[in-house]
């Protein structure tokens, strides 16, 4: 379980997250919704301290992945960045062949046997939904893929370290509407195995593909809920202008 508990974020004098407190449960999707800015991207980024390297950024409050402490001066950011795998809005593959993007992280973790690699490869190709179409090219050039395929084939590098958590980005914002039926099918499939965060725009998305929505408005979070019932019956009139469209 990921509990995030009044944390806030700065940057600089800019207070970017306000008092946020959710439970992300194990194994479901939560989307994360809210017009641009709302402070969706500088939570998902601030999960797995991906803002560390943002300059003037600080944080206070709790974020806690089972019994560690993400903030904590003793944890290993490393091993934290393994544990939650993160995609971007836009597909970013090595200049690398198909196979050896996979095989990258396990490499870095100590993974060498051919053997191993090629199980793990396969593994995730099928996890990924991708395996039926690139078996026959594994040691073709990964920027040949279509936009979809290298965004699937991203989520399939993500998962070949074992992630606990997957971290999503407007993963499909990019994509044409087929390749993102492929993603959104993909996410249901792997949320039996995986706890899924993904921010997006796309509020029919959010109502397709998640179990929890969280509604992000200037930094905070205005209501979070079981998706069905926040769309059916918000709370906060801010939310119901925002999911009818008067706003965003």
């Amino acid at each position: 379980m990921l509990v995030v508990d009044q944390f806030n974020v700065y940057y600089g004098e800019k207070h970017a997250l306000n008092n946020i407190s959710i439970t992300f449960s194990s194994k479901t999707v939560t989307a994360l919704i809210g017009p641009s800015g709302c402070g969706k991207s500088t939570l998902l980024r601030s999960l797995n301290r991906m803002n560390d390297y943002i300059p003037m950024f600080r944080a206070d409050g709790s974020i806690r992945l089972g019994k560690t402490e993400i903030y904590d001066s003793k944890t290993d950011v490393v091993s934290l960045r393994k544990r939650m795998g993160m995609v971007f809005q836009q597909p970013i593959p090595f200049p690398l062949s198909i196979y050896d993007n996979i095989a990258y992280g396990p490499r870095i973790h100590g993974i060498k046997q051919k053997k191993q690699l090629d199980a793990i490869v396969e593994k995730t190709l099928h996890q990924a939904h991708l395996w039926d179409e690139v078996k026959d090219r594994l040691h073709a050039s990964a920027l040949g893929l279509s936009g979809g395929q290298q965004q699937r084939l991203v989520i399939a590098r993500v998962l070949a370290v074992e992630p606990e958590i997957l971290l999503l980005d407007e993963p499909a914002s990019a994509l044409d509407p087929i390749s993102t039926e492929h993603i959104e099918q993909l996410i249901l499939s792997l949320k039996e195995n995986y706890t899924i965060i993904v921010v997006t725009h796309n509020m029919q998305q959010a109502k397709r593909i998640s179990d929890q929505t969280a509604f992000f408005l200037h930094g905070e979070i205005v209501e979070a809920k079981e998706t069905d019932i926040l769309f059916q019956s918000p709370n906060d009139q801010r939310t119901e202008r925002y999911l009818s469209g008067q706003f965003g």
